[in-house]
Parts: structure tokens; C-alpha cells; sequence
């Protein structure tokens, strides 16, 4: 007899559980959503050879131009872990569109700034962003946006759903 003693089998295969419903599941339904209008935007800022999560980048730089951050802090405020933060930024440094400086108070601190040439792309990608905000609001509706988009936040503020095992 199988270590699947006692579980019905379909096709060959020990069903052990009933399959997740991906009508019900939240993660499932915020994913596709995201993939969806990550796509739009994605089209949307291309002539400015950027994607969604580049530009998201050099606005939450430039937003903190007067106390630039730290790979950690910005991390945090990009709700991503460090390493995926570094795989985003490569590209950027690369095309000279942010540097790291040390830090006035403690010169060991790197932290990360706009170049003169990141300014200007933002700025040629934040009317093609406009556009693409628009269209979002059009489609979902000005009031309805503005509602998910509260909702978003605060999901991505909650500290409890921060990676950890179940409790």
C-alpha cells in the first residue's frame, strides 16, 4: 500500500486537498490585477525606456532629495528586500541615472541620489506616467482609484503581513 493511504487518487495522483479556488484567494486576485496594470504602465513609460519599478525608484529618490536614503530605508519605502532593490538600482547606476554618496554625518553611510541625467528622466517619464494614470481612472473610475489605492497603502504599511511563518 502507498504513504497516500486512505486519499483518493485522480489521474495516477494522491488528491490530498481540495485545489485552491483562485476566485477566492486575495493574493491570487491583487497578483493578476498587478500583473494587468503593470503592463499598462509598463507600455505607457516605455518611450522613456523605463519600466514601472525604475520610475517608482527615481520618484521615491527624488521625493527624499533633501535626506536622501539608504539602501535599507530605501528598501523600506519600496516595500521590496534589499536584494531586489540592487537588482533594480544596477541598471540605473549603470545609466548614470542615480549615484552613491557617502553621508555628511557618517561617511561610512552610502546613500542614493538622483544624478542630474535620473532628474531629467523622471521628468520625460512623468508625463507618459500621467497618461497612464489617467487611463487607469478613467477605466476604474476617479473616486474608485483613489479608494484602492488607499486601501493598497495601507495594506503595504501593515507590518503584519511582513514575511513570517504563521502564528
Amino acid at each position: 500500500m502507498s504513504s497516500t493511504r486512505g486519499a483518493e487518487r485522480e489521474s495516477g495522483v494522491p488528491k490530498l486537498s481540495r485545489p485552491i479556488n483562485s476566485g477566492v484567494c486575495n493574493c491570487t486576485a491583487m497578483r493578476k490585477a498587478s500583473r494587468r496594470v503593470s503592463q499598462m504602465y509598463d507600455a505607457a513609460l516605455a518611450p522613456a525606456g523605463l519600466k514601472t519599478t525604475q520610475f517608482a525608484i527615481l520618484s521615491e529618490i527624488d521625493r527624499r532629495a533633501d535626506d536622501p536614503p539608504t539602501m535599507r530605508e530605501m528598501a523600506d519605502a519600496m516595500v521590496m528586500d534589499r536584494s531586489t532593490l540592487g537588482q533594480n538600482l544596477r541598471p540605473l547606476e549603470r545609466d548614470r541615472l542615480v549615484a552613491w554618496e557617502p553621508s555628511d554625518a557618517d561617511r561610512r553611510r552610502k546613500l542614493v541620489v538622483l544624478t542630474e541625467k535620473g532628474r531629467a528622466k523622471r521628468m520625460q517619464a512623468r508625463s507618459l506616467w500621467r497618461a497612464a494614470q489617467e487611463r487607469f481612472e478613467r477605466t476604474v473610475g476617479a473616486a474608485e482609484a483613489a479608494t484602492l489605492r488607499d486601501i493598497l497603502l495601507g495594506i503595504a504599511a501593515n507590518r503584519e503581513f511582513a514575511s513570517r511563518g504563521l502564528t
